[in-house]
């Protein structure tokens, strides 16, 4: 077929072009994402209960929803945070299980279980964890009118026009809005008045209830025709309630001479504010197959549109993750080009004909055409995990037509016609390439074993690999050939190279170093198990983690001040928090107090808690931001708990852990939950301990309970129900009915202004009799301290204590904390969780897939040598680059995670190519009759330059990749690192060692 094939280049050519425009084609249409589409093991509840305390959210919500839930199968971990207003309930599963499913049957639990919660509460939503949680930008609204009527108008106009217009486009799904102020009508009863005429409040409520009718509409006959009889008696403005009558001994009272109706903003709970700017939140969420970069031209069009109507109107886009994308996979795709670029160099520097280094360079970009056409059949969208595939796949795309050119010229030196030379050379080298692709796929096999996200993290990279791979040996060998026959019809072979000067310098080298080797044996061998044993050493000190650490220019700030401090002092202290980084943070948007988005990409935050969002021009400067934040805080609020994450973004949702280091759950001897002060004084033992260890203060809360005077109540006639609608009145919560405005709803609220705590007690309650009670008289006060968050999982409720730090503190915290619980008089219990088991865990599991690799490799070794001894000399070269890997991870200060064990996982498939080839012409030379030293150094020289060549081709192709910068970069510096330091002591023991422990096998 070859033979065929080199004879018609033209139809080759026109099949290449017709090809390659299919692949250019297939890259318009391939999706772009930041991580590969993920199904997240996560369903989380949320159950909102407004005004209820959190122990009453814990016992009367949160205790039967995890009864409920437990019983989901699959379910690996529960657990529940309560607090004031609602809690949250998260369920971990066990990967690979059907998350479409579970979603169905939490639904189902959440609704047999609502029977035994609150009457008339509102159904807890359940939300499945997925990409589409995080927005892929917010925008940031706000106005040069800073007033309240302005910011009004503002919200108005943001929820009623910009919203609705960015959720018309195709890429939106929905817009989650937060920061905007709501109308509500209050009607306030003139007290003199009501006082003289004896009119309550419940008498005014109750009119203006009954006075908006919605009934259903009559059908009634008139002769030959029907009609329908409408009943419109709703309320919809001002004028509509004060004309309200109200009957009242005889007499018909208008409800405006009685009261004041007014229309007023709602209470603030939360507020937004873009720098010092008060500003309404958009989190714009995108449609699960539509394009980020599609989603924000189409926004930054509209937005432009909207500034040109609008300009005292202020729009920013912050968070944002396509800026992210972009800048990430242009990295990869510039650091791809460098890597082919450097390989390239290799080859002209070894073979001066410029003929055949062109032909391999051509071969790489239609390799990698190829692998993009099969990316979009395969439904694999180019992603930082991809790219990394095809990173690893370049440096091997180049062995493949280096082989095939190499033979090829062989064959035509020996002086076999061009076109038998190329036929031949391409046959006999297929099945051999082939084998090599085989084998360096079958690495890949046992990492399908791999539990959880990062057996799916693998498999874009795998299959990149795999692919490239694949479509390498196809342009090797339907390609190459063809065009090697037009190159080298005219001129013939000339092979330059051969006659160059380096290579004898190289060989001379080569020949010292070898024969050193040979003539120390066993002082290089116990060398080399001194590298084995050190290795092993170093890999038992390196730092264990799930994921390397990504740069990152932004982040979130989480304050809570641990004292029930007002929605204004918060923003009053968070002011004075971003005064404190002017100058050095480029954006920040601070949401303080409870926020309205519906998703939950915002944690629920209370009026003591905010979270700031902080951009800055570099990391340097994040961290300096973030020492500067520590200082003032601790400095002027000692008893706030403050916590930093990173902005939320699809790699952070997939693969980082809200959980420290250390969880330590601390609960009582029994399994109940600690009081206050026992875990106050067991953080405070702890931090005094370990104070180079940050250890939050138990947060806590205040609480301002009244107890009803029962007694009292009794003696003037006035029952629970009375005293808290008055309550209710008193705080401006009283709502009757709601009016429908359009885009939203209006409270109609009867009361008086909002009092505060002593106000409301100074106010009185009217009896039947006509007496003013005082509510001092009817209410005691009382304060009382109590946990402001509680936690609870299927082992029962605890009270956390986080805990990041490195390994060895880690280890050294537990020791003490075991050592305190198991005093007699302790009274406590522990149970430990937290990221440092969850990476010692998947290090394990990776551990485990390596030696599975390793056991294929002997396997398919064996069979191919026929030999049970060959296969562990060329193995023994994993051994040392592993031990290599790990020394120069330890010296360099690097952790041992899934991209480092991933690296080393592909090494091992890669490195052995080149030992592998040797010792089958040194076996070929021996059954020719050649003596074993002899046929040592003959393959030697034989293998060197194409070891070379092929080392140092993939070396370069990965060494840009030594960079960091950006979340690309930062994921595939481990896995570059690896495969730099393994490929390079793996070239140095193909060339030295191999033959060394040959020798001692055979000699």
């Amino acid at each position: 077929m070859i033979l065929r094939l080199i004879k018609r280049p033209v139809a080759v050519t026109m099949c290449v072009i017709a090809l390659t425009v299919v692949c250019i084609l297939s890259l318009r249409g391939l999706p772009v994402s930041l991580m590969p589409d993920i199904d997240i093991p996560r369903i989380t509840v949320n159950v909102p209960m407004p005004g209820a305390s959190v122990r009453e959210v814990e016992t009367r919500v949160a205790a039967p929803l995890r009864g409920q839930l437990m019983q989901i199968a699959g379910i690996k971990e529960i657990r529940s945070e309560s607090k004031t207003d609602g809690t949250t309930i998260t369920m971990e599963f066990t990967p690979g299980s059907r998350m479409d499913l579970l979603f169905i049957e939490a639904n189902e639990k959440v609704d047999r279980a609502m029977g035994m919660l609150p009457e008339g509460m509102e159904r807890p939503k359940v939300v499945k964890a997925g990409a589409t949680d995080i927005p892929a930008f917010y925008i940031d609204v706000y106005s040069d009118d800073d007033s309240e009527e302005g910011f009004a108008r503002l919200s108005d106009y943001v929820t009623g026009v910009v919203r609705k217009r960015v959720e018309q486009l195709p890429q939106t799904a929905m817009v989650d809005v937060s920061g905007d102020t709501k109308p509500e009508i209050v009607i306030e009863p003139y007290a003199e008045k009501t006082e003289a005429l004896g009119i309550t409040p419940e008498q005014i409520g109750a009119a203006v209830s009954s006075a908006d009718l919605r009934l259903e509409a009559l059908s009634v006959a008139d002769g030959a025709y029907r009609y329908s009889l409408h009943f419109d008696s709703q309320m919809s403005t001002l004028d509509d309630i004060r004309n309200i009558t109200l009957r009242h001994d005889g007499r018909l009272l208008r409800l405006g001479d009685l009261c004041c109706v007014s229309q007023r903003q709602m209470g603030d709970n939360g507020s937004v504010r873009h720098g010092e700017n008060r500003a309404i939140s958009l989190a714009v969420i995108k449609q699960n197959d539509a394009r980020m970069e599609d989603l924000k031209e189409s926004v930054e069009g509209l937005l432009e549109e909207v500034r040109r109507d609008n300009p005292g109107v202020k729009f920013v886009l912050t968070r944002d993750q396509t800026s992210l994308l972009s800048y990430s996979i242009n990295n990869l795709s510039w650091n791809l080009a460098l890597g082919i670029a450097l390989a390239c160099l290799v080859l002209f520097a070894f073979i001066r004909d410029v003929r055949i280094p062109l032909l391999i360079v051509v071969s790489i970009p239609l390799s990698l055409l190829l692998t993009m056409l099969c990316f979009k059949l395969a439904g694999i969208s180019i992603n930082v995990i991809s790219l990394a595939g095809l990173i690893l796949g370049v440096g091997m795309m180049v062995d493949n037509s280096i082989i095939v050119i190499d033979n090829i010229t062989r064959l035509a030196d020996e002086g076999k016609p061009l076109d038998d030379a190329v036929a031949l050379g391409a046959s006999e080298v297929f099945t051999p390439m082939l084998s090599s692709v085989l084998t360096t796929c079958s690495v890949f096999i046992p990492l399908i074993f791999l539990s959880g996200t990062a057996g799916a993290l693998f498999y874009d990279q795998a299959m990149a690999v795999t692919i490239s791979l694949f479509s390498s040996l196809a342009v090797a060998m339907l390609v190459i050939p063809v065009y090697f026959r037009v190159f080298f019809k005219r001129k013939g072979v000339r092979m330059k190279h051969r006659k160059d000067g380096s290579v004898p310098l190289v060989e001379r080298v080569y020949n010292r170093v070898l024969a050193a080797t040979l003539a120390h044996p066993w002082k290089v061998a116990l060398s080399i198990a001194v590298l084995v044993v050190v290795g092993v050493a170093c890999g038992l000190g390196l730092r264990k983690e799930r994921m390397p650490d990504v740069s990152h220019t932004d982040m979130l700030v989480t304050v809570d001040w641990n004292e029930g401090v007002s929605l204004n002092t918060n923003e009053e202290r968070m002011a004075q928090l971003r005064s404190r980084i002017k100058g050095m943070a480029q954006t920040t948007t601070t949401m303080a107090g409870s926020q309205g988005f519906i998703l939950s990409h915002t944690p629920g935050l209370s009026s003591s808690e905010s979270v700031m969002y902080v951009a800055a021009d570099s990391e340097d400067r994040i961290a300096e931001i973030k020492d500067s934040i520590s200082g003032f805080v601790r400095g002027r609020y000692p008893s706030a708990s403050l916590s930093y994450a990173v902005s939320g973004n699809v790699y952070d949702m997939i693969f980082s852990s809200d959980m420290p280091d250390l969880e330590i759950r601390l609960q009582t001897a029994t399994g109940g939950l600690p009081d206050v002060v026992r875990s106050r004084s067991f953080c405070d033992s702890l931090a005094f301990r370990f104070p180079d260890v940050e250890i939050s203060p138990v947060a806590t809360e205040e609480n301002l309970r009244y107890e009803v005077a029962g007694d009292v109540a009794s003696l003037y006639g006035i029952g629970y129900s009375r005293l808290y609608s008055r309550l209710r009145e008193l705080a401006g919560s009283n709502s009757v009915y709601t009016i429908n405005d359009g885009s939203h709803s209006v409270p109609v609220i009867v009361g008086a202004e909002r009092a505060d705590r002593y106000g409301m007690l100074q106010n009185s309650i009217r009896t039947n009799d006509g007496v003013d009670v005082p509510l001092s008289t009817l209410l005691r006060e009382r304060r009382g301290e109590d946990y402001k968050h509680l936690y609870a999982s299927s082992s029962g409720a605890y009270y956390p204590v986080g805990v990041d730090a490195d390994d060895k503190t880690v280890e050294s915290v537990m020791d003490e904390v075991k050592a305190r619980v198991n005093r007699a008089d302790s009274g406590l219990s522990v149970l430990f969780a937290g990221a440092y088991f969850d990476s010692r865990r998947l290090i394990g599991e990776l551990m485990v897939v390596l030696a599975v690799a390793l056991a294929m490799l002997y396997f398919i070794l064996a069979a191919q040598f026929e030999s049970m001894l060959q296969p562990l000399i060329i193995l023994s070269e994993v051994a040392v680059d592993i031990a290599a890997v790990l020394i120069a991870l330890w010296i360099a200060g690097e952790s041992l995670n899934l991209m480092s064990m991933i690296g080393v996982v592909v090494m091992c498939g890669i490195i052995i190519n080149d030992s592998i080839l040797k010792i089958d012409t040194i076996n070929r030379l021996r059954r020719g009759g050649m003596k074993t030293d002899a046929a040592i150094i003959t393959a030697g020289h034989q293998r060197l330059k194409p070891i070379i060549m092929t080392s140092l081709t993939t070396i370069l192709a990965v060494a840009p990749f030594l960079t960091r910068g950006d979340m690309g970069s930062d994921l595939q510096f481990p896995l570059s690192f690896t495969l730099i330091v393994g490929m390079t002591v793996g070239t140095l023991v193909s060339l030295f060692i191999i033959p060394l422990f040959y020798k001692l096998a055979y000699d």
